[in-house]
């Protein structure tokens, strides 16, 4: 992490890391082998000597993801603003390596298990389903996990409220079809622009809004040039929430 970066990136990590009795050492160096890791998708153990010892790294980021401090790292890269003109919903599914499975435990089931960490089988294999929010510049406001074979639809709403204001328009694709999805845009006074599947009735869905989704697809690509993103290799739901946290605030601090 260059000098540049950091100066950008530490008030943020200061201002939002939990507070203790001791302040912590190495700051910079922990979080740039946290980057530099999720950048690259090694295994911790394969932190280069000069990030320092491997388990002060894991277990920062590991601690941090269950206190949330990356979900308030990203709301804090957001300073600037989110732009609502529009607001864009969509979501990817995530392979999962075989590591982020998982050793079965006798306390929870495995059902329940795979319902609280967001891991399930599709079509594609064993994976997550990754949902966002993004504003008009598709850049990430905010995610939702479940598992591979979830539908997307449950998460749009609390998407929605995660939002800093209301939108003019949301805009997503047909997977996201409802009366009463779009009834609840219409009540929080945005316009939804979302087109209707082959056994619904058409409605109105305004083609010069609904042409600009192709940025919230761009948005999954950038994110996924990290290799962490682009295949989970965390075992919790909190862990992997963190990943895609840190590739969306290094996108927000990019610009």
């Amino acid at each position: 992490m260059t000098d540049e970066e950091w100066a950008v990136l530490e008030p943020l990590v200061e201002a939002c890391r939990p507070r203790a009795k001791v302040p912590p050492s190495n700051l910079r160096r922990t979080t740039s082998a946290i980057f530099w890791r999720h950048q690259n998708g090694a295994k911790w153990r394969a932190l280069p000597e000069e990030f320092g010892p491997w388990w002060m790294a894991a277990q920062t980021f590991i601690r941090w993801s269950r206190l949330g401090v990356w979900e308030r790292l990203l709301a804090m890269a957001q300073s600037r603003g989110v732009e609502l003109g529009m607001a864009f919903l969509d979501g990817t599914s995530i392979r999962a390596h075989r590591k982020a499975a998982g050793a079965a435990g006798k306390n929870p089931a495995p059902a329940q298990r795979g319902a609280g960490e967001a891991p399930g089988r599709s079509r594609g294999g064993y994976g997550t389903k990754a949902c966002v929010i993004a504003g008009s510049d598709g850049r990430a406001v905010a995610f939702a996990l479940a598992p591979g074979q979830a539908h997307e639809l449950p998460h749009a709403v609390p998407l929605l409220a995660r939002l800093p204001g209301v939108p003019v328009w949301v805009v997503a694709d047909r997977g996201y079809s409802s009366h009463a999805f779009r009834q609840h845009v219409w009540d929080l006074g945005a316009r939804p622009a979302i087109p209707t599947r082959r056994d619904e009735a058409p409605v109105a869905c305004p083609a010069p809004i609904y042409n600009n989704r192709n940025r919230v697809e761009r948005l999954w690509a950038r994110p996924k040039e990290r290799r962490a993103v682009a295949t989970r290799y965390e075992k919790t739901a909190a862990s992997f929430l963190g990943v895609l946290c840190l590739a969306a605030t290094a996108d927000w601090l990019r610009r």
